[in-house]
């Protein structure tokens, strides 16, 4: 499949236009991602319709706890990645070449057929960079679409902002990670930037996209007080008060075997930091059981939903509105 979003100079090489890496490709190589190759005078996006990983997930488990809250997603993901994160828990697939992996084949149409057969309410693209399967998940996401389906990326959000604009109309959820609030810490740990992210974020919410933000909270590299405090201003000052920030608890992966899990209470502390500066709904991640995981009413202080890990029960919404109060809380519960 040809790409989108590139153009090519007059010395026949590619310019990949499509996150903000902004790759120049040369004639046989590929850029940063391992996934779209300059191919006699095109860039190809060569894993369109490959699939490595397929599965029926809770929209929790994205996590979006705002958005259709008690669903399940069809969920895909593919090869390769943009980032190249040191602590990376799917490292098998967003690390692997393309060549590497056992890949089966789904068509935007067979996937959307799957969906609806499994009796899911959205598409998610995850487990690898969705960014990098523009094209196929753009496809999918317009065919979604037209059976009432609705479609989520879970995203590290460096996707360009003509990009996303472009994708946007068949997008309805933009699950982000905000990995840090440094860039020392993306251009060490991710070999990336942090402005980017934040600028597309902002381009997300202007264009009427439902955003939840995660931030793994790593020991000794972003769990600082100050930086908490950073995240959580910027989030309110540039998205809102009422965006659903996610302080998820790290574990040894990959190239960071050597720093221990996040401890509970360093979790707490961002959550309480969160709640004092203004944020209404934060939650903490990868901590099953834990009070934190409810949403509360920031009107009336009821419970809306409840949850344990994966599991969603009560729903204490209706149209949008908490059952309580009757005031408008923001969480889609509904197709």
């Amino acid at each position: 499949m040809e790409a989108r979003h590139y153009s090519r100079d007059d010395a026949g090489i590619m310019h990949c236009n499509l996150c903000n890496h902004h790759c120049k490709i040369s004639d046989t190589k590929t850029g940063i991602c391992g996934v779209r190759r300059s191919i006699r005078g095109e860039l190809i996006a060569e894993t369109y319709g490959r699939v490595t990983a397929e599965a029926v997930d809770p929209i929790e488990k994205k996590p979006l706890f705002h958005f259709l809250p008690g669903t399940t997603s069809y969920s895909l993901g593919s090869a390769g990645c943009n980032f190249s994160c040191s602590h990376c828990q799917n490292w098998h697939i967003s690390h692997a070449s393309f060549d590497s992996m056992m890949m089966k084949t789904i068509s935007p149409e067979e996937g959307v057929k799957r969906a609806i057969s499994k009796g899911c309410s959205s598409i998610s693209w995850t487990y690898n960079e969705p960014t990098i399967w523009f094209e196929y998940t753009q496809d999918m996401a317009r065919l979604a679409h037209q059976q009432g389906l609705k479609t989520v990326y879970v995203t590290n959000g460096y996707m360009t902002e003509d990009a996303l604009t472009d994708l946007a109309p068949d997008l309805d959820a933009w699950r982000v990670d905000i990995k840090a609030f440094t860039e020392e810490f993306y251009h060490k740990v991710c070999r990336a930037k942090l402005q980017p992210v934040l600028d597309t974020t902002i381009r997300a919410k202007e264009l009427g996209l439902h955003i939840e933000i995660v931030n793994l909270i790593i020991p000794g590299l972003n769990d600082s007080p100050e930086e908490t405090t950073k995240l959580v201003s910027w989030v309110i000052d540039n998205l809102g008060p009422d965006i659903p920030v996610h302080f998820t608890r790290f574990h040894p992966d990959f190239q960071m075997q050597e720093i221990n899990a996040t401890p509970i209470r360093t979790l707490e502390k961002a959550f309480h930091i969160a709640k004092e500066k203004g944020i209404r709904y934060p939650y903490l991640g990868n901590v099953p059981g834990h009070e934190f995981e409810q949403t509360w009413c920031p009107h009336c202080s009821n419970l809306l939903i409840g949850r344990t890990g994966y599991t969603v029960n009560p729903i204490h919404i209706k149209d949008g509105r908490c059952t309580h109060c009757g005031k408008q809380t923001g969480i889609i519960t509904r197709l």
